[in-house]
């Protein structure tokens, strides 16, 4: 049972890092910076979370089950998909505001919209 928890376990910490990877080179990629931190989602999504749950489950290999670990690995999950939405939504407003150029095939401009205009 081990070795199937420890390759489900290597498998879940792969995939999160390609997540990781993934993201890195598109953010590269990308022409603005608002669809960089757009880029950015998957990674704190997914990838994040599924290196934390590798390493939880590699940590229930080592030393069995134990109640403070499950705890902290959810606690942890809940903490990174809360704080990267907000932390996105911060990053998003602080670039748009900073007059960064915006990639000219967006349509981001619903913030300098007056309320109630069309567009």
């Amino acid at each position: 049972m081990d070795a199937v928890l420890q390759a489900i376990a290597g498998a879940l910490a792969i995939i999160g890092a390609l997540f990781m990877l993934t993201s890195a080179v598109a953010m590269l990629r990308q022409s603005d910076a608002l669809t960089r931190i757009n880029v950015l989602s998957p990674a704190t999504g997914m990838g994040l979370p599924l290196i934390v749950i590798a390493a939880w489950l590699d940590k229930l290999v080592d030393r069995g089950f134990e109640w403070m670990p499950l705890v902290q690995t959810i606690i942890t999950i809940a903490a990174l998909l809360v704080v990267s939405s907000v932390a996105s939504n911060t990053l998003a407003r602080a670039a748009y505001l900073s007059g960064a150029p915006v990639d000219p095939r967006t349509d981001p401009q619903d913030l300098a919209r007056e309320p109630g205009r069309g567009a």
